[in-house]
C-alpha cells in the first residue's frame, strides 16, 4: 500500500514544479518521464524504494502564473497565523477576514484577504482594520509570479530533505510570507 507522503517533481533543470502523490510519482517513472534523484527509506516493492524526489528527463516549460486564491493559500501565505492578534492557529479555527469588508466593495484578492482568528474577525465585524481600532500585522501585497513558488516552500518545509531543491536556507526563517512589513 502506497503511503500519502508527498513527493517533490522538479524540471530537468532541478527547478522545482510541484507536489505530486507517490501514485503520480511512480506513473511517470514507469513510463520514463522522470528520474528518481532523492529516495526515501519506505520499501514499496522489492528492490523499489518510494520516491521523495523526482526530476524530468526532458526540460519542460512552465507558463508564469498568478497563484489562485484560495482559502488554504491564503492560510499557507499567512502562516497560519491571525493577523491581527499574531497567534497561529489550526485551520479549523481561522478564517479568512475582508481587510476592506465586502459589504463596502471589498474583493476576493490577495491583497484584500487575510487569515483571522475567529474572535478576531468577530472583534472586526464590517468594519475596516482602523474603524475596529485593530492593526494589521503586515501590510498585504497583491501576489506576483514569485507567489506560487513561495507557497512551494511553505508546503514544502515540512519535509526536511527538500530543503536544498526548495532553495531554503536551514539556519534561516524557512517560511514565506507574502506580506511586507
Amino acid at each position: 500500500m502506497l503511503t500519502k507522503k508527498p513527493v517533490l517533481l522538479l524540471n530537468s533543470c532541478f527547478e522545482p514544479i510541484r507536489i505530486i502523490s507517490v501514485r503520480h510519482a511512480l506513473k511517470m517513472l514507469t513510463k520514463g518521464k522522470v528520474s528518481v534523484v532523492l529516495s526515501s527509506k519506505r520499501m514499496i516493492y522489492p528492490g523499489v524504494y518510494q520516491p521523495s524526489v523526482i526530476r524530468l528527463v526532458e526540460y519542460k516549460f512552465i507558463p508564469v502564473r498568478l497563484q489562485v486564491v484560495t482559502k488554504k493559500n491564503i492560510y499557507l501565505r499567512d502562516n497560519h497565523t491571525c493577523q491581527y492578534c499574531n497567534r497561529k492557529f489550526h485551520g479549523s479555527e481561522l478564517t479568512l477576514d475582508h481587510v476592506l469588508p465586502r459589504s463596502r466593495g471589498g474583493r476576493n484578492t490577495w491583497e484584500n484577504l487575510v487569515t483571522a482568528c475567529k474572535k478576531c474577525n468577530q472583534a472586526k465585524d464590517n468594519r475596516t482594520p482602523d474603524e475596529a481600532g485593530m492593526k494589521l500585522l503586515h501590510r498585504v501585497i497583491p501576489a506576483t509570479v514569485h507567489t506560487a513558488r513561495g507557497l512551494l516552500r511553505s508546503l514544502g518545509m515540512a519535509v526536511e530533505e527538500w530543503a536544498q531543491y526548495l532553495f531554503v536556507d536551514s539556519g534561516g526563517d524557512k517560511r514565506f510570507i507574502a506580506l511586507e512589513a
